[in-house]
């Protein structure tokens, strides 16, 4: 389908973003794994993303995803609201990553992005 987006982001620790530079790839997280695939969001999915599962949560890392790199990892799979979702089967290399911002997430849910991070 050419109407998704080239680019997913990924919420994540400044901790395991730390260990995936080291590593040079991300694994996900527990819940990520135990379901099998790691989760990312779409631009427009993101703010419901960070409210839902990391409010009142600082010291967190915005990774921005070239979801073209990926090749047949990615797959887009219906969540919330029957909305289409961007998964990756198998580990996120650093390489298809375009950068890391860091983030929080105010109690209400309301995303702070540093520029530069």
């Amino acid at each position: 389908m050419t109407d998704r987006p080239d680019v997913a982001f990924k919420i994540l620790s400044r901790a395991d973003w730390r260990a995936t530079l080291a590593e040079g790839r991300y694994d996900g997280s527990a819940v990520d794994r135990a379901d099998g695939y790691i989760h990312l969001s779409a631009a427009d999915q993101l703010e419901v993303t960070a409210a839902k599962h990391y409010a009142g949560q600082s010291e967190l890392m915005l990774v921005e995803v070239d979801l073209t790199a990926l090749g047949d990892a990615l797959i887009w799979e219906p969540s919330r609201g029957g909305a289409l979702f961007p998964h990756i089967y198998g580990p996120l290399p650093v390489a298809a990553t375009r950068g890391a911002r860091a983030l929080a997430v105010s109690a209400d849910g309301r995303m702070i992005i540093e520029e530069t991070a």
